[in-house]
């Protein structure tokens, strides 16, 4: 192992000479302190920034074990090292120091969430950062003075800021760790309590804006408050008792007029399908983890899906049990991503009416009278809702404020008014029976039938030119693999970049490691995430990343059934 001393002599002599010089010190080095390890040296001040990794041992560090003596706790704890790395980088690095990306030290800075990431590792040896660097220049000539103030100045203030234990930190260490593994304990319990979800009294759901996720902190704010037909007190392993609403298994709508709050309470269970840090708002605020959301979205690819629950009898003979289309309606859209996700096991159905096509959601009875059933091939939602929940288990949060004929299969109503819920099941239901519905039932006596699908390996193609792959996240939303983009703008549950960028990886492993057709999607997927859960997300790829965040399996897959190029087989079975 090299020392500081040679890595100052290295910079020194590469001073002013052309930027592809700074190859010259990738290698580890001691710096007493910690191990400064150069992993990738950029090839241009304009490339992607260098990436390095600070290390330090525990001796020095001294992180107490029982910070980190499971994976709950070292997700927690890891989250906090990133977050202390980032704001250190902030206060101290200096930032731009001439061309390019210059100057830079950045870390993968988290957002609201706590997710599993690699930007820190720690265990009972050391802890590690890893970030990047972006090596000063001028036009194209290295600054090597500029480049020895971030090593040997910045660097070590922000690692002994950030990766040692701080005596005025303890505090706030264990509130972050203890917060973490509060809601993921409360989480594991929501099975056994009967509920998809729970929200705590005094929670703050209101966000600061629709692209600013941070809680809002002007005008006026109406906390959470459950009804008392609802309330029930959960003990959490280190807070203690918290009183707050359960939202039992089943169907239930969340109803009332427009700008009450019907969609920011959705919003919330949606996202808290992911645990939030202190200070978020929706720290006792959790969903169950197999939630999915969904909703309807024009224009995509389908391929080999069998939505005949809902759609079949197409005009001119044309099959649904294996339906592909290059786009897809906003009824067909939606029935596919159900089905999808009941593929992949989704236990919770979350849906607005805001985002679902219309004519899936409801076929009122003058509109049966006018097309008979034998002229119309879509099943509304409201058909297969019960026998889904019935048959399957799979419960529905659905937020409906334009049709009272939900209220027949509903076994829970919950109305927003100024933000303030209601438990109005008895209302509804009192409703219902006073105007009975005039509509006939269209949706049969069972759910229905599904394939598993068996994705074909040779359909996934991630080389691009000379490239023999190439995999990138273009912001949250939009995954390049190889010479294909892949729209996830309607996969809500995707809600930071880095999970983005780990999806890309894990689509290439998942078709080179696990796809041998017999497989179905499902048994691909389970395999991918048990392989994520013991060897962490450094299984992607084979280099040291620090901008890997983990995604679930629901996720995973959308972004497969979002490949334009994904074929698969088809073995017809019944779900269960």
């Amino acid at each position: 192992m090299k020392t500081e001393a040679d890595l100052k002599h290295t910079l020194r002599r590469i001073e002013g000479r052309g930027y592809k010089a700074y190859k010259d010190i990738k290698d580890v080095y001691d710096f007493g302190e910690f191990t400064l390890f150069i992993d990738h040296v950029q090839g241009d001040p304009f490339a992607a920034p260098s990436r390095i990794r600070a290390q330090v041992s525990q001796d020095i560090a001294q992180f107490p074990p029982d910070t980190y003596s499971k994976k709950d706790r070292i997700v927690g704890l890891c989250d906090l090292l990133t977050r202390m790395f980032s704001q250190s980088a902030r206060h101290i690095a200096k930032g731009h120091r001439g061309t390019g990306k210059s100057g830079m030290i950045e870390i993968d800075t988290p957002g609201q969430e706590i997710l599993e990431r690699t930007s820190v590792v720690i265990n009972r040896n050391f802890v590690e950062a890893r970030c990047v660097m972006g090596l000063p220049a001028s036009g194209r000539r290295i600054l090597a003075r500029e480049a020895e103030a971030m090593f040997f100045d910045e660097l070590p203030k922000i690692v002994s800021a950030s990766l040692r234990v701080q005596d005025n930190g303890k505090k706030r260490l264990h509130k972050h760790i203890e917060v973490y593994e509060d809601q993921c304990w409360l989480r594991s319990q929501l099975e056994n309590l009967g509920l998809v979800a729970f929200i705590a009294n005094g929670s703050l759901l209101p966000r600061a804006s629709g692209v600013d996720d941070r809680p809002l902190s002007t005008g006026r704010i109406v906390t959470f408050q459950s009804p008392p037909s609802l309330e029930m007190t959960v003990e959490l392993p280190n807070h203690g008792p918290v009183l707050g609403m359960g939202i039992p298994k089943g169907v239930t709508l969340i109803v009332g007029g427009g700008y009450h709050g019907k969609s920011t309470l959705l919003d919330a269970l949606v996202r808290s399908v992911y645990c939030h840090i202190p200070g978020d708002g929706r720290e006792c605020v959790v969903t169950h983890s197999d939630a999915v959301k969904i909703r309807a979205e024009d224009g995509r690819r389908i391929e080999g899906v069998d939505i005949s629950p809902f759609i079949k009898n197409l005009p001119f003979g044309q099959q649904t049990i294996s339906f592909s289309t290059d786009d897809a309606s906003g009824s067909t859209s939606q029935a596919a991503n159900i089905i999808e996700a009941l593929e992949i096991e989704a236990k919770v159905l979350l849906m607005d009416e805001d985002t679902s096509a219309t004519n899936f959601m409801i076929r009122d009875h003058r509109m049966q009278e006018l097309v008979s059933k034998e002229k119309e091939p879509i099943t509304p939602f409201i058909d297969k809702i019960r026998l889904l929940y019935r048959e399957h288990g799979v419960s529905t949060v659905l937020v409906m404020g334009g049709s009272g004929e939900y209220f027949d299969v509903a076994d829970t109503v919950i109305a927003l008014e100024d933000y303030v819920p209601r438990d109005v099941t008895s209302e509804a239901k009192n409703i219902a029976q006073r105007y009975k519905a005039e509509r006939k039932h269209e949706g049969g006596t069972v759910f229905g039938t599904t394939t598993p699908r068996i994705p074909v390996a040779a359909s996934f193609d991630p080389s691009r030119g000379r490239k023999p792959v190439k995999t990138d996240a273009k912001g949250l939303r939009t995954l390049v693999f190889g010479r294909h983009t892949i729209d996830l703008s309607a996969v809500e549950q995707i809600v930071d970049r880095s999970q983005t960028r780990a999806i890309g990886d894990a689509l290439l492993r998942a078709s080179r490691e696990h796809m041998n057709g017999r497989r179905s999607l499902s048994q691909i997927m389970g395999l991918l995430m048990d392989e994520i859960e013991t060897g962490g997300l450094d299984v992607l790829n084979s280099k040291p990343l620090g901008n890997y965040a983990l995604p679930r399996r629901f996720e995973v897959a959308a972004a497969i059934n979002r490949l334009r190029t994904l074929r698969v087989e088809n073995r017809r079975t019944v779900l269960n």
